[in-house]
C-alpha cells in the first residue's frame, strides 16, 4: 500500500542494496552499500552509503538514517539532502566499525545527518 508520499511500504533489501544515491541537484554521489537492522526490534538502524573509490578501493562509508533517503522513481535511485561539500565533511568509517558494539559507533554520523533533514 502506498504511503502519503506515494512510496510503497515494503521493499526487499536486495533491491535497495546497490541502488544509486544522488544529491539534490541530481548528481550521482554513491550507492547504498548495505542496510543495518536492529535484530531485536522491527527497525532499520541505518543505511550504509558508499562514496568515492573505485572497484572497492578507497571507498568511504557513511551511516545515514534510513529516513534521510528518498526514493525518486524518475532517477531510479535515492536522493539525500546533502551536497558534495557536506558529504566530504561527514564522519567516515570503516565498514566493520559501523556495526561493532551493536552499532553504537555510528551515533555521531547519524547526529551529523539530522541537521540536513
Amino acid at each position: 500500500m502506498p504511503t502519503a508520499s506515494g512510496h510503497t511500504r515494503a521493499i526487499s533489501a536486495s533491491r535497495v542494496i546497490g541502488s544509486n544515491v544522488y544529491d539534490t541537484s541530481g548528481t550521482s554521489i554513491g550507492d547504498v552499500h548495505d542496510i543495518v537492522l536492529d535484530k531485536q526490534s522491527d527497525k532499520i538502524m541505518f543505511a550504509v552509503l558508499s562514496f568515492g573509490g573505485f572497484l572497492g578501493i578507497g571507498e568511504k562509508y557513511h551511516a545515514m538514517p534510513w529516513a534521510s533517503l528518498n526514493y525518486v522513481p524518475d532517477q531510479g535511485g535515492y536522493v539525500v539532502g546533502l551536497n558534495k561539500e557536506q558529504l566530504e565533511k561527514a564522519p567516515v568509517y570503516d565498514l566493520n566499525d559501523l556495526v561493532k558494539n551493536d552499532g553504537s559507533g555510528q551515533s555521531p554520523a547519524l547526529d551529523y545527518y539530522t541537521q540536513f533533514r
